[in-house]
């Protein structure tokens, strides 16, 4: 039913809601006002931020800005299809943008020493792997629900190679980052589905045992990080300054913080990144401990509402692909929080809503959209 449907329902059942004879505008529309508030609130700390970072250019401050506009306008038409539509286009999607992953390990476009792109010429040239941050929680949702939950051992083993294949062809490209929110972001909708205790502990056994083999397996760079990680001090002017500059700026900024626009390391450019990937550092080095945690504090009630909608969802999809989007959305905070403050390797994961990126915004706020769809149709059918 569309929202125009849905407001002349209420027109002529006026008992049909106890609590109100319409539903609110907001509902009408699909949009989840908590949500929608605190995502406005996030994404305008990251404009203040982003301004003091780039050094006051304006020009970046207006693109993230633009950006952000696009991902309401995509959010908002996501949020206006009911959650069995996703459902029925989940294996096509993803069969679709497997072989888009396909195509760019075939004829993909080669930039910075990796082939992550497909160039539509005279058009755009786009990165596929960004789409199956979205596909895969989809698929996985898709493929659990039409089985018997907790699932038995034949279906983990299809469910994992669901995984594995778009995960592979990712990490070949290489992009070792995107391929590992894609397998958490798949392994979160097969967990969530009853995976088994003694599934979780063998999996933890297995990797263990397999970690020392696969470091051979790693490309120079990589092993690289992974040995920065361990000891940053080994090369303080070359691969370890990111990681000891970022932890001056968070170590220097105290308890208050030094002020907005008066923080040093990205100003004076001693940390590079600063309006990207490192962008936290700036902000505990400018707010301070408590700023950090008001920051912490916003994005844990964003994944507590997020995590709301997922329990409170009627069906086994809705249920699956709202859990999964959401764990995915903690992912990419823990993960950008771990690497800036060295208990993990650099991987290139920006902090969501904050990090300048246009395209990480746009994937974000799309999922945001799939919640608020799995959200208002229910309300609204209730």
């Amino acid at each position: 039913m569309s929202s125009r449907q849905y407001y002349q329902f209420f027109r002529r059942n006026p008992h049909a809601n106890s609590s109100k004879k319409y539903p609110s505008w907001w509902l009408r529309w699909h949009i989840d006002l908590p949500l929608f508030a605190m995502l406005a609130l996030i994404v305008s700390i990251g404009l203040i931020q982003l301004y003091s970072a780039s050094g006051g250019n304006l020009n970046l401050v207006i693109k993230q800005a633009m950006s952000f506009m696009l991902g309401l306008l995509v959010m908002f038409v996501v949020a206006q299809i009911p959650p069995r539509i996703y459902q029925a286009v989940s294996p096509w999607l993803y069969v679709s943008i497997v072989l888009l992953l396909v195509m760019v390990a075939l004829f993909g476009t080669v930039a910075m020493g990796a082939r992550r792109w497909l160039t539509i010429p005279h058009v755009t040239r786009f990165q596929p792997s960004e789409f199956m941050k979205l596909a895969m929680p989809m698929m996985m949702a898709w493929f659990l629900a039409h089985t018997v939950l907790p699932p038995k051992l034949k279906h983990i083993i299809i469910a994992l190679l669901i995984i594995a294949i778009p995960s592979a062809l990712i990490a070949r490209q290489p992009d070792l980052g995107t391929s590992l929110l894609v397998v958490s972001s798949g392994f979160f909708g097969l967990f969530l589905s009853g995976l088994p205790w003694w599934f979780l502990i063998f999996s933890g056994v297995a990797v263990s045992i397999i970690a020392p083999f696969a470091w051979h397996f790693l490309h120079d760079y990589q092993q690289q990080r992974i040995l920065t990680l361990l000891n940053p001090e080994a090369d303080p002017l070359g691969t370890g300054w990111n990681i000891i500059q970022s932890k001056t700026a968070i170590g220097s900024g105290g308890m208050m913080g030094k002020g907005w626009l008066q923080g040093t390391q990205a100003h004076l450019e001693f940390l590079p990144e600063g309006h990207t990937d490192f962008i936290i550092a700036t902000y505990a080095e400018e707010f301070g401990l408590l700023g950090i945690i008001g920051l912490i504090l916003l994005y844990s009630l964003i994944l507590a509402r997020c995590l709301y909608i997922a329990t409170t969802a009627t069906d086994s999809y809705s249920r699956l692909l709202a859990g999964a989007i959401s764990l995915s959305f903690f992912v990419y905070v823990f993960v950008n929080a771990g690497m800036v403050s060295g208990i993990l390797p650099v991987v290139g994961v920006p902090l969501p809503f904050v990090s300048y990126g246009g395209t990480a915004m746009l994937t974000l706020l799309t999922g945001f959209g799939m919640l608020m769809s799995i959200h208002t149709h229910k309300k609204l059918l209730d």
